[in-house]
């Protein structure tokens, strides 16, 4: 994977200089996980004008899955499953200046494939950034989904901080990569 130009945001703070509307051009996207190997999954659509997204999950790559008594929509690997969690407080969908609410749209949660339930400490956030090839990639960080149990304070549409994520070890995740191209 290339190294990243552009800032990245997380919660309000952007690191290094701002992502523009620019770094994801008007127009229509799809986003892709990777395994180890490079095998590619779409998971997404997403379609930009003027810095606004909308995003919609490639529901055929998805099977449901009921857990921990709510529905999900998951990808089912060989040793993991990897469940999609919706971002469930307000979002601007705005890439204008950073692509910190696409980041938020992409939240997910991996269990054992043999597992019954789900743990949301096992949550997966890709932070996004522009490679040396162009596109956008994201790098898995684990957090604790239980952080967004509680709704955030008013006015706070990014209560996913710094010290709420921890680099994700790629060699013991099945999707350690997000690309959008």
């Amino acid at each position: 994977m290339g190294s990243y130009a552009g800032g990245l945001a997380l919660g309000g703070a952007l690191f290094g200089a701002t992502l523009h509307a620019a770094e994801l051009r008007d127009g229509h996207h799809r986003a892709f996980l990777l395994d180890s190997q490079g095998v590619r999954v779409e998971i997404a659509e997403i379609e930009v004008k003027s810095g606004k997204y909308a995003i919609e999950m490639k529901s055929e790559k998805f099977t449901d899955h009921f857990l921990s008594m709510r529905p999900f929509k998951c990808l089912e690997g060989p040793e993991k499953t990897w469940c999609h969690v919706p971002y469930p407080y307000m979002i601007r969908r705005d890439v204008s200046k950073d692509l910190t609410d696409l980041e938020y749209d992409l939240l997910f949660l991996w269990k054992g494939a043999t597992e019954y339930g789900i743990d949301m400490w096992n949550g997966v956030y890709y932070r996004l950034g522009v490679s040396d090839d162009g596109r956008i990639r994201g790098t898995l960080h684990e957090m604790d989904m239980n952080i967004l149990s509680v709704p955030p304070d008013d006015g706070n549409m990014r209560p996913i901080r710094e010290v709420d994520l921890e680099p994700g070890d790629a060699d013991s995740h099945w999707l350690p990569e997000l690309v959008i191209e």
